[in-house]
C-alpha cells in the first residue's frame, strides 16, 4: 500500500530525510519510532504530499500522489489534482485540528459532502455510524472545545475515516493527551487494525507497536536504522543505536 525509495528531504542546508526505504504492505500496521529529529514526522508527511520530496520514490496503492510519470521523469500535478489524489489517504494529527466552529457531526460530514459530493443524507448517516464505532454516538451535537482532548482525537479518528481512506496515517495521535486518556484513543486504533485497516502510525506508545504492529520501523537522523518483527526487534534490536533508544523509552 505504502512504498518509499530512496526518500530524500531537505529544508534548505538541512537534510531531514537521508535516503529512507519503507514498504508497507495492504491492511498492515507499521509503528515508526524513534527520537525527536529523527524525521518521522517529515516521512508521514511525505507520504501524502503535505512535504515535496527532493529525490526517491514514493507510491501509494502503486501510484504516485503529487506527481505523474511519463516514462522517463516525474511531473508535478496542479494542486486540484494532489488534493484529489490526497483524498485518499487519511490523516491524524497530534493537536486534532478539527473546525472549531463545527459541531462533531459538521466535522465529519465536510469532506465527504465537499469533495466526494456525497448527498448529505448519506454523509449523515456514515458519520453517525463512525461516531458509534468510536464511542462518541452522544457527542454528535456537541463542538471540540466541549470535548476532552482524548474525544477529540476520536472525532479527527472518525473523520479520517469518513472519507474511506487506502491508507491511515496517525503522526504522534497520543503525544498531546494527558497519560489518563490515552488508552481510549489506542482502544479505537486497536479495533482499526483487527479490522486490516491499512496504518502507518508515527508514535512513542512501544507497547501498542509491540501488540498491534505487524512492522517496526526504527529511525534516528534520517535513515531507518533498523526494521523487524516488533516484538523480536523489542527484546532483541541488532542495531547498538536501536538498543541505546529502547533502553531509555522502556
Amino acid at each position: 500500500m505504502v512504498y518509499a525509495a530512496g526518500i530524500h528531504k531537505s529544508y534548505g542546508n538541512l537534510e531531514v530525510l537521508k535516503g529512507v526505504d519503507i514498504s508497507v504492505p495492504t491492511g498492515s500496521v507499521a509503528c515508526i519510532i524513534g527520537p525527536s529529529g529523527s524525521g518521522k514526522s517529515t516521512l508521514l508527511r511525505c507520504i501524502n504530499h503535505l512535504e515535496e520530496i527532493n529525490a526517491g520514490l514514493m507510491l501509494v496503492d502503486g501510484d504516485f500522489v503529487g506527481y505523474r510519470f511519463d516514462g522517463k521523469k516525474l511531473h508535478e500535478l496542479p494542486p486540484a489534482a494532489i488534493c484529489q489524489r490526497r483524498a485518499e489517504i487519511g490523516m491524524v494529527f497530534q493537536q486534532f485540528n478539527l473546525f472549531q466552529h463545527m459541531t462533531v457531526l459538521e466535522n465529519l460530514m465536510e469532506a465527504p459532502v465537499q469533495v466526494r459530493r456525497q448527498p448529505i443524507a448519506d454523509a449523515r448517516a456514515h458519520a453517525e455510524a463512525l461516531l458509534a464505532r468510536v464511542g462518541l454516538a452522544e457527542k454528535r451535537d456537541a463542538f471540540p472545545r466541549q470535548l476532552s482532548g482524548g474525544q477529540q482525537q476520536r472525532v479527527a479518528i472518525a473523520r479520517a475515516l469518513a472519507m474511506n481512506p487506502k491508507v491511515l496515517l496517525f503522526d504522534e495521535p497520543t503525544s498531546a493527551l494527558d497519560p489518563e486518556l490515552v488508552g481510549e484513543v489506542l482502544d479505537v486504533m486497536k479495533d482499526l487494525a483487527r479490522d486490516g485497516i491499512t496504518m502507518v502510525v508515527v508514535t512513542h506508545e512501544i507497547g501498542f507497536a509491540r501488540e498491534v504492529a505487524d512492522q517496526l520501523i526504527f529511525m534516528d537522523a534520517g535513515v531507518v536504522v533498523e526494521s523487524g518483527q516488533p516484538r523480536e526487534m523489542i527484546d532483541k534490536p541488532q542495531s547498538p543505536r536501536t538498543r541505546e533508544f529502547l533502553a531509555r523509552v522502556l
